[in-house]
């Protein structure tokens, strides 16, 4: 089994590799950025099945391929209702967002809540729900970095932090999003070839046969073992089973690294078949993952259960080790070594994804369109927003090294999407939808969505007063995910602030940005040849 101890030579030459073959990349897309079009959105030159891909690369972390393995390892079906509703959450993405996004938007989520709302408020607004998604799902995907990397390789933890960190600055400063893009892409790849063999390598030790696969892992259990092929494991309370439900499906569609996806593709037609091949491939992961976490319970068995780390993090990186032939061995050593090299371009990917969008927040929305009133250049907006993504960068860097592999990376990524689906979905569904949402409207609603989401995650008992003690800060309140909560404060936030607000007069813009977001009218790329395809109708 992996132990931190000296390092992995294997795992730190592929690891190499792959840091390399990513920072080549980063020099060719660095000779194609022309302004602030190419910088944020690739110059709209991204395909859908590219885009699909680079979703997938984005969506699927570290917590995806190691942290779902490892819930199934340690506590069976209910580990497996993490994919379930990691899975579902695109189908809200595709049928809410995905289009409209791409119809209405320009760069960020604020410019689609912008185009009807007064700018200044609306923007400073959508600012906020995206720095705060963005620091925290970054800073826990830092500590992951360093934890993971520590662990696979041998590496120090605050030198694998800085490491991932100063690769994930040269993709966003020099190369942008067409950098960003081809890192979440070659990722995703990378991902579904070693979660394929994998699979394959554990389905040939159980005869190809699930069943079979199944019943070695309910075999491997004692009566102390927290594995059930049953309910109620993980998630002891239905209420708590339906709260990480609704936050997961959509908290999804409120994440600002992955809504600024859409804006990379030419139209909306490539927008609408980015999200199907994301789905396509983001369902075929998690199918997987089903047999890498029942595999490593069949074929480790208890005997895993100490070596496979805090949350269990590190059990399919030990599946793998055992199936290339174990322990000491050039095959088991070997295949260690890729699998820890996909776990680390896992990071990359995301990591350069929430730096981009968290930029984003500061450069476009702030600075330019806050600041200067749309009043700068393009040239001043993108090296503001290098500055923004080194800062950003740096702050992460040097909270996950103070934090240390001790900081509660679970309930940040938690928090992320509570925040994503209370504050950031809210308001720019009703923006899109609702004629008389008003400025006030949106405001309150960012408010009360990430106010509650934040202060519900502090006083749950898995936080206060910590994961192993008895009870929260409030007796009564004792769910992990304040979703089923927070979420529909959001929406209550976004009503009041609506209806008992006098601001009024927006219904023309409403009738625009409907017609655009549903048709395409007007859309930074293609608008030409849609209003010539409705003339010849």
């Amino acid at each position: 089994m992996i132990v931190i101890a000296a390092v992995n030579v294997e795992a730190l030459v592929i690891f190499s590799i792959v840091l390399s073959g990513t920072l080549v990349i980063t020099y060719w897309a660095s000779k194609r950025m022309t302004g602030a079009t190419a910088f944020w959105a690739a110059g709209r030159s991204i395909t859908g099945f590219q885009n699909g891909l680079a979703i997938s690369g984005d969506y699927l972390s570290a917590a995806s391929f190691l942290g779902i393995a490892g819930l199934i390892f340690i506590f069976g079906f209910d580990g497996f209702l993490y994919s379930v509703g990691f899975l579902v959450a695109f189908l809200t993405v595709m049928f809410l967002l995905a289009e409209r996004m791409r119809n209405a938007g320009k760069f960020t989520i604020a410019d689609v809540l912008a185009f009807r709302l007064r700018e200044r408020p609306a923007r400073v607004a959508a600012a906020m729900g995206t720095l705060t998604v963005a620091a925290f799902y970054l800073i826990a995907q830092m500590v992951g970095a360093g934890v993971l990397i520590q662990a696979l390789v041998g590496i120090d933890f605050s030198i694998a932090v800085v490491i991932t960190g100063v690769a994930m600055l040269c993709y966003v400063i020099f190369g942008g999003m067409l950098a960003t893009t081809w890192v979440q892409i070659i990722k995703a790849v990378l991902l579904m070839t070693g979660i394929i063999v994998m699979s394959i390598f554990v389905l040939e030790r159980v005869g190809f046969n699930p069943v079979e696969l199944f019943n070695r892992a309910e075999a491997n259990t004692t009566e102390e073992s927290t594995f059930s092929l049953g309910p109620g494991t993980f998630l002891a309370s239905p209420i708590d089973t339906v709260s990480l439900g609704i936050a997961l499906v959509l908290g999804t569609a409120g994440l600002p690294h992955i809504l600024m996806r859409f804006f990379t593709v030419p139209d909306s037609k490539a927008a609408r078949s980015s999200v199907v091949w994301a789905m396509f491939i983001i369902g075929a992961f998690y199918v997987l993952t089903t047999f890498i976490g029942f595999g490593a319970r069949a074929l480790l068995g208890e005997g895993g259960v100490a070596a496979a780390g805090t949350g269990g993090n590190l059990a399919a990186p030990n599946l793998a080790q055992f199936l290339g032939g174990g322990e000491g061995t050039f095959g088991g050593d070997l295949f260690l070594a890729v699998i820890a090299a996909v776990a680390f371009a896992t990071i990359l990917a995301v990591v350069a994804g929430l730096v981009l969008s968290a930029s984003g927040a500061v450069a476009h929305d702030l600075w330019s369109n806050v600041i200067r009133k749309g009043r700068d250049s393009e040239h001043e907006e993108v090296l503001v927003a290098r500055i923004a993504a080194a800062s950003i960068g740096a702050i992460a860097i040097v909270i996950a090294i103070i934090g240390g592999s001790g900081l509660n990376v679970s309930f940040m990524v938690g928090l992320a999407f509570a925040v994503a689906a209370s504050a950031n979905f809210p308001a720019l569904l009703l923006a899109l939808t609702w004629r008389r949402f008003n400025t006030a409207g949106a405001v309150t609603g960012v408010l009360f969505g990430v106010v509650s989401a934040i202060v519900l995650v502090i006083i749950s008992p898995k936080v206060w007063p910590g994961p192993d003690a008895e009870g929260g800060a409030v007796g009564f309140y004792d769910l992990a995910n304040p979703g089923i909560i927070s979420i529909p404060l959001g929406f209550i936030g976004c009503w009041l602030g609506t209806v008992l607000s006098s601001e009024h007069g927006n219904d023309r813009e409403f009738d625009e940005l409907y017609v655009r977001s549903e048709t395409g009218l007007g859309a930074e790329k293609g608008e030409m040849a849609k209003e010539r395809e409705l003339v010849a109708h």
